[in-house]
C-alpha cells in the first residue's frame, strides 16, 4: 500500500535498541529492486537473500552514547528527526478556524518579541563570557608577570601551570559529567539540528549552562581556542529554551508561548540565535546574518532574513552599550576594545601586480594548509574518540594533559628567543609590564622585549591583535613567527576533541595570521604591502581552507577590522583557498557532522542514487492502521515499533476498497489515546468528539523529554477491546511519490520540504506493493543498502 519514511527508522522499518550495537533485526529478504543495475547492488540483494544483512552495520564501541564529543562509530539510533511539515488534519484545520484576527496578530507580534529577546540574552551573554575571559585570564597572567619581575622565574611557571590545569580540569568535569553535549563547536551540531536532526541534549538547558561556563574557563587556561564557535551554540540553545516554552524539568515554564510548540517556529528562532551568536562574538551583525544563511541553515526565507537582522542588530546594540559602559573602567581588567576588534582603518592599502602574485600565492598555500588541518583534525577526533568512550575520568585526564602541555609550550618557547631592544621611536610603549601589548618583557632586561612572549604570554585576542598591529616592520622575525605557527597550528590540532567547549575560529585566525605575516615578512623585499595586512590575508585564507565559507568570512573579517579597501583581496584569497581545498577534502564542519554519524542531508543527492529508484530502498513488513481501529492494535503497535509516522488506510466498511486515507503520527495517537475518546462499535466518531475532550493545544509538540509515552498509559482490558477514529488526527494530504521516481529525485524533495515523512505509492493504483517500508532518510537508507 502506502510505505513511509522517517529518519528514525532503519533497514527492516524497526527502531534498534539505545544500549546495543546497531542490528539488523530478522525482516522479510528484500524483494528484487525494480532498478537493480549495478553489479554491486545485485551482489547486495544476493546476501539479503542469504542472510549477510542479519550483521550489523554500525557498531557502538563500550558505553557511548549520543555524546556531541567526538565519538567516533557512536550509536546513532536514538537520533530522530524533525517534521517541518504542516501536518493538515482536522485538529489543525478547526485550530486556525477558530483563531481570530486578534489571536493572529499576538502570534506574529510574538515571533518578533522572541527574535529579538534572543538578541538581548545572547547580548549579554557574550559581553560576561568576555569579562570572565579577560578578568580570569589576566589576573592569572599579573600573578604570574609579578613573580617574574622578582626573578622567581621557578615559581611563575608553577603558578601558571598550575592554575591553566584547574581551570582545564573545571570545564573537562563540566562536560564530563553534566553535559557531554556541550563540548566542542557545536557548530556541527546546530548545522544538523537546522538540518532536521535532533540529536539528544544538544539544545538542552543543561548543555547551555555548561556551555556558557565551559567556554570561559577553557579559553582562560590557555587552550588555543576561542569562544566564537561556542557562542553560535549558546545563541541555539537561548533560543530553543524560549521557543519551547522553558523546561519543565528545570520548574520553568511559561504557558503563554504554547504558539511555538511546532519544529518549525523553533526552527526559525534558533536560526536567529545563530547568526545572534556570531554577532555577539565576533561583534559582527551583518556577518552573523550571512553566516547563518551560508553555512548553518538547511531552509531559508526572505522574513526570516529580516527577523534575523533584526536580532543581530539588537545583540550589537546591547555589546555596544556594555562595553560603552566598561570603558570607564568599570569592569575590572576588561580590555578598552569597541565594536572593532582590530581596527586597521589607519592603513593605506595600495597594491600592484607583485604584490596580487604575492597575495595569490598565500592563497595556495592556505588552502593547502587548512586542507591539512581538516585532515588531521579528522584523524586526531578518531584517537581521543578511543579515550574519551572510557569514561569520564579518562576525558579529564587527557584535557589536564593538553593544558600541561600548552602551558609548557607558552611558558617556555619564549625562554628560547633572544631578547631584542626596543625600538627608540617605541620607548614609551616597550617593554610592556603589566598590561597588554605587542612587547612582552618576559625575562627580559630593562628596555629590551621578548618577541615570542608578546605572542605567547598573552589571551588569544591579544596576540591576534599584535599579529595584525602595523608600524614597526621587524617587530616580529622569521624565527618567531616560524616558531608560533609551528606551535599555534599543531596546539590547535592537539586542543580541538578534548571535553571542554572548544571554537575553531580562532585557532585558524592565529594560524593563518602567524602564517601570513611570516610571509609578508619573507616577501617584504618584493611586495610592498605591510605585514600586518598580510597577517590579515593569511587568517582569510585559513579559513577559507579550513571552513570553507566565502561571503560570510569576508563580511565578519571586515567587521573585525572596518578595513574596507582591502575587501578585493580579502575575496580574491577566499575563493582560491576555498577552490584549492576542495580538491582535497571537505569542510572541517561538514567532515565533523558525518563523522559523528548525523543523518545529514545534503543539498544535491549523490550522484549513484540517479539509477535507483524510491521502490528500491523500502522495506518491509509495513505497519498501517486501519482509519477506524482497535485500540489494543495502536497500543501494541505503539510498544513494539519506534516509528513516528504510520499510514492510515481506508478500508470497508468505510469506502468500497483499501485506499491511502493519510498519514497519522505517533505522538498525536498517544494524546488521543490519554484523552479516551473510545467507541465500543467500529464507528467513526468525527472531530466534534476530539473538540469536546481535547484543545488543539493539546496535540502541539512538547519539549525536550516533555512528551507522552506508551508507558504512560493505564489502560483496562474493556479498553483495549474498543475502537478509536483516527480521521481527525489524521494528515489527509501527506507528501507522496510513486515507486518509479529516481531516488535522487525524492531525495531532494524530501530535504527541500523538510519532510520525516515520504508515502511511496504503486504506480498502478489498485495494485499492492510488497509490505516495505520506505529505509529511514535517503542519507541513511543509502549507506545501509549498499553498506556503505
Amino acid at each position: 500500500m502506502a510505505p513511509t519514511a522517517g529518519r528514525e527508522s532503519w533497514l527492516d522499518g524497526t527502531e534498534s535498541s539505545g544500549t546495543t550495537p546497531l542490528e539488523t533485526p530478522t525482516a522479510t529478504p528484500l524483494a528484487t529492486p525494480i532498478s537493480a543495475r549495478s553489479v554491486r547492488w545485485e551482489k547486495d540483494v544476493e546476501d539479503a537473500a542469504a542472510g549477510a544483512l542479519q550483521r550489523p552495520l554500525l557498531y557502538k564501541r563500550g558505553t557511548n552514547t549520543t555524546s556531541q564529543m567526538a565519538i567516533v562509530g557512536a550509536n546513532t539510533c536514538p537520533i530522530e528527526s524533525l517534521d517541518y511539515e504542516i501536518v493538515e488534519n482536522d485538529v489543525y484545520n478547526q485550530d486556525w478556524r477558530s483563531r481570530g484576527k486578534l489571536q493572529i496578530f499576538q502570534y506574529q507580534v510574538l515571533k518578533w518579541v522572541l527574535a529579538l529577546l534572543v538578541g538581548v540574552v545572547v547580548g549579554l551573554v557574550g559581553f560576561f563570557s568576555n569579562i570572565a575571559v579577560e578578568n580570569i585570564a589576566g589576573f592569572k597572567l599579573l600573578l604570574t608577570g609579578d613573580l617574574m619581575l622578582q626573578n622567581r622565574y621557578l615559581a611563575a611557571f608553577e603558578l601558571y601551570i598550575g592554575c591553566n590545569a584547574v581551570l582545564a580540569a573545571a570545564a573537562a568535569a563540566l562536560c564530563a559529567y553534566v553535559a557531554p553535549a556541550a563540548a566542542g563547536s557545536g557548530i556541527p551540531e546546530v548545522k544538523a539540528y537546522l538540518n532536521g536532526i535532533d540529536a539528544h541534549s544538544i539544545l538542552a538547558p543543561s548543555t547551555l549552562l555548561v556551555k556558557i561556563l565551559g567556554s570561559v574557563l577553557g579559553v582562560s587556561a590557555g587552550f588555543v581556542l576561542g569562544k566564537e564557535g561556542p557562542m553560535v551554540h549558546t545563541g541555539s540553545c537561548v533560543a530553543s529554551l524560549l521557543a519551547q516554552g522553558g523546561s519543565r524539568k528545570y520548574g520553568l515554564t511559561w504557558n503563554w508561548i504554547r504558539y511555538f510548540k511546532n519544529d518549525l517556529d523553533r526552527r526559525d528562532l534558533i536560526t536567529c540565535g545563530a547568526a545572534a551568536g556570531v554577532a555577539a562574538a565576533f561583534r559582527a551583525p551583518v556577518g552573523g546574518v550571512l553566516f547563518a544563511l551560508e553555512e548553518v541553515t538547511s531552509w531559508w526565507r526572505s522574513a526570516l532574513l529580516w527577523r534575523t537582522f533584526s536580532t543581530t542588530a539588537v545583540a550589537t546594540m546591547v555589546l555596544h552599550a556594555l562595553i560603552t559602559y566598561c570603558r570607564g573602567g568599570h569592569c575590572g581588567l576588561f580590555g578598552k576594545g569597541g565594536l572593532i576588534m582590530f581596527d586597521l582603518s589607519s592603513r593605506q592599502a595600495t597594491y600592484t601586480a607583485t604584490d596580487l602574485a604575492a597575495v595569490v600565492l598565500l592563497a595556495v598555500l592556505g588552502g593547502l594548509l587548512g586542507a591539512l588541518f581538516n585532515f588531521l583534525v579528522d584523524r586526531v577526533l578518531r584517537a581521543y574518540s578511543i579515550v574519551n568512550e572510557k569514561g569520564a575520568c579518562y576525558k579529564i585526564v587527557l584535557t589536564v594533559t593538553i593544558s600541561v602541555i600548552t602551558s609548557c609550550c607558552t611558558f617556555g618557547l619564549p625562554w628560547l628567543t633572544a631578547c631584542t631592544p626596543c625600538p627608540p621611536e617605541l620607548a614609551s610603549k616597550c617593554p610592556t609590564i603589566g598590561r597588554s601589548g605587542n612587547f612582552k618583557n618576559f625575562q627580559c632586561p630593562p628596555g629590551q622585549y621578548n618577541a615570542l612572549a608578546s605572542l605567547f604570554f598573552n589571551t588569544n585576542d591579544d596576540a591576534i591583535r599584535n599579529l595584525f598591529s602595523a608600524g614597526y616592520d621587524r617587530e616580529f622575525g622569521v624565527s618567531t613567527l616560524l616558531t608560533f605557527f609551528t606551535t599555534v597550528y599543531t596546539l590547535g590540532l592537539l586542543t580541538y576533541g578534548v571535553a571542554v567547549p572548544s571554537g575553531l575560529f580562532i585557532p585558524v585566525i592565529l594560524s593563518g595570521a602567524s602564517f601570513g605575516r611570516l610571509a609578508g615578512t619573507l616577501l617584504g623585499s618584493v611586495s610592498g604591502l605591510d605585514p600586518g595586512l598580510f597577517a590579515l590575508l593569511g587568517a582569510a585564507a585559513f579559513l577559507g581552507g579550513t571552513m570553507r565559507m566565502t561571503v560570510s568570512v569576508c563580511v565578519i573579517l571586515l567587521e573585525l577590522t572596518n578595513d574596507l579597501l582591502l575587501l578585493p583581496l580579502i575575496m580574491l584569497v577566499l575563493l582560491i583557498a576555498k577552490t584549492v581545498a576542495d580538491c582535497f577534502n571537505k569542510g572541517v564542519y561538514e567532515q565533523i557532522v558525518r563523522m559523528k554519524g548525523l543523518p545529514y542531508l545534503e543539498v544535491h543527492a549523490e550522484p549513484c542514487t540517479r539509477s535507483l529508484v524510491a521502490g528500491d530502498v523500502v522495506s518491509g513488513p509495513l505497519v498501517t492502521f486501519s482509519s477506524v481501529e482497535r485500540v489494543g492494535t495502536v497500543v501494541h503497535t505503539l510498544r513494539s515499533t519506534g516509528h513516528n509516522g504510520f499510514p492510515v488506510i481506508e478500508d470497508p466498511p468505510f469506502a468500497p476498497a483499501p485506499e491511502l486515507c493519510g498519514l497519522v503520527l505517533r505522538s498525536h495517537l498517544l494524546v488521543l489515546l490519554q484523552g479516551r475518546i473510545f467507541t465500543s462499535d467500529r464507528v467513526k466518531t468525527g472531530a466534534a468528539e476530539v473538540f469536546r475532550r481535547l484543545a488543539p493545544f493539546d496535540f502541539a509538540k512538547a519539549g525536550s523529554g516533555k512528551g507522552i509515552k506508551v508507558d504512560d498509559l493505564d489502560l483496562t482490558e474493556e479498553e483495549m477491546d474498543m475502537y478509536m477514529d483516527l480521521h481527525p488526527i489524521t494528515n489527509r494530504s501527506p507528501y507522496t511519490v510513486v515507486e518509479n521516481m529516481s531516488l535522487a529525485k525524492a531525495a531532494v524533495l524530501f530535504r527541500g520540504l523538510g519532510l520525516r515523512h515520504m508515502c511511496v505509492l504503486p504506480r498502478t493504483q489498485g495494485v499492492s506493493m510488497p509490505v516495505d517500508t520506505f529505509v529511514s532518510s535517503y542519507v541513511r537508507a543509502f549507506r545501509c543498502i549498499t553498506h556503505v
